[in-house]
């Protein structure tokens, strides 16, 4: 069993997260990879107000007894969720862990961890996490660029990342964007992380809640099929590549400013997308890793074979890989 800092720190058996996705992250995925010993999240403004959500909390818990968490993603809008409702929702349902992920957290952080619930935050970047660190979280997920959804704007990749934040941070971390299997979790504990997010990986699952031609779409694609967009308006994101990603760059490489692309870019077409199945309807997440990911298993089985898997990769590399001290290689 590979125990880390995360999995004491979070009471879960593999250091394996599963992503707190828009559209994705609800109770049925969330508690399947809870019983497997990772930890699953549910996605607070996938919910449509704060009483669902604790009515989504209250599913988990029936099919879970083990530890579950609630992401809370924060973002800058004209109208924004009433954000301190849906985390008053999560103190009252006794979640004890929260993932925070976009603007600022600490207001969040402070009233979280007045109720003992375990804060983890989501960065891109070392900076951020190391701010992250002094307002009090406990744990970060530090992504690199080849994840889903917004990578941030330094273009740095987990391979360098990863130890990078290994050599700045105190608390434990767990590295997300570009893991599907165990070779990936035995790479990340090999370069200092405490563990593994998986998003796209866990999108193709069985009790994934996304259209089954969209699961095969991820199946199908390689590496090359996902498309940067907004680079131009300084809010980088990660998409599928089709036909309204490929118009969304074209417009803004011409010139044009986000009004122009706004109604291609809208949430709902995303959302209809998972519901419904046409891959070419709206902008949807997903990452390089897709490139990686021939299967759509039950979301256990990813747990149970990824952590099986990293474990015998880790365990043949220190009987297979033999040092020779210097002197010894001299003669």
């Amino acid at each position: 069993m590979l125990k880390t800092r995360f999995t004491e720190e979070f009471g879960v058996e593999h250091p394996i997260v599963q992503g707190g996705m828009m559209w994705v992250g609800r109770a049925e995925l969330a508690a399947a990879v809870s019983n497997a010993g990772g930890l699953g999240v549910i996605t607070a403004l996938t919910q449509p107000t704060p009483d669902a959500l604790a009515q989504e909390i209250e599913r988990c818990k029936a099919m879970t007894d083990k530890p579950f968490g609630v992401n809370l993603t924060l973002t800058l809008s004209i109208n924004p969720p009433p954000y301190a409702e849906f985390r008053q929702v999560i103190i009252e349902s006794g979640v004890k862990i929260v993932e925070t992920a976009g603007s600022d957290p600490t207001v969040h952080v402070e009233h979280l961890k007045e109720h003992g619930i375990k804060v983890i935050h989501k960065c891109t970047s070392v900076r951020h996490a190391l701010k992250a660190e002094r307002i009090g979280v406990d744990a970060v997920s530090i992504d690199g660029f080849e994840c889903a959804g917004h990578p941030g704007e330094d273009d740095v990749p987990g391979l360098v990342l990863i130890p990078a934040a290994a050599d700045a941070l105190t608390i434990p971390f767990i590295a997300s964007g570009g893991f599907a299997d165990g070779r990936g979790l035995a790479a990340a504990l090999a370069l200092g992380a405490d563990g593994i997010n998986m998003g796209t990986r866990f999108m193709c699952t069985q009790e994934s809640p996304i259209h089954e031609n969209i699961k095969n779409q991820i199946v199908g694609a390689s590496e090359l099929d996902t498309q940067l967009i907004f680079r131009q308006l300084r809010n980088t994101m990660r998409a599928s590549r089709n036909s309204v990603s490929e118009e969304v760059v074209d417009i803004l490489n011409k010139g044009g400013r986000f009004k122009e692309v706004k109604d291609l870019v809208a949430g709902t077409r995303g959302r209809k997308v998972y519901e419904e199945g046409d891959p070419e309807f709206g902008i949807w997440t997903v990452g390089v890793v897709q490139g990686l990911i021939r299967d759509i298993p039950a979301a256990g089985e990813v747990v149970r074979r990824t952590a099986a898997d990293a474990e015998a990769r880790l365990l043949g590399l220190s009987r297979d890989v033999v040092l020779v001290p210097a002197a010894s290689a001299a003669i």
